[in-house]
């Protein structure tokens, strides 16, 4: 089946569900107060969605790809940060078990779309 819109692709489907998560529980506890950290998360959760679907409206796989990269990168700078908020205890630790579940699906789905680009090209 080929895909015709951003929006069926399982990596973006995967970083929607990252993102309304995110911006979920950024509106719980001490991320009230922390507006600097909780901008930075949701700017970052945003970013892996976004250019999913950006890299997607390009016209050549190269440029996709670029795109997929920073997603994936974005993906890996919220990982971070969840770390962050457990150390800090922002969320409860069910909660940021779900949330690296889920950054890593989104980022696992990106890098598999990325090594499909790559065999294409072969």
């Amino acid at each position: 089946m080929k895909v015709t819109k951003f929006e069926e692709l399982e990596c973006w489907k995967a970083a929607r569900e990252l993102v309304r998560q995110v911006f979920t529980v950024s509106q719980e506890g001490a991320f009230v107060r922390d507006w600097d950290s909780k901008s930075q998360f949701k700017r970052a959760a945003l970013s892996v969605m976004n250019n999913i679907a950006e890299g997607f409206a390009r016209y050549h796989d190269k440029e996709f790809k670029r795109f997929l990269d920073i997603a994936q990168s974005s993906a890996a700078e919220v990982k971070s940060m969840l770390y962050v908020f457990e150390d800090l205890k922002y969320l409860d630790q069910e909660v940021i078990k779900e949330l690296h579940a889920r950054v890593d699906k989104a980022r696992n789905f990106t890098l598999a779309l990325i090594r499909y680009l790559d065999n294409k090209e072969k």
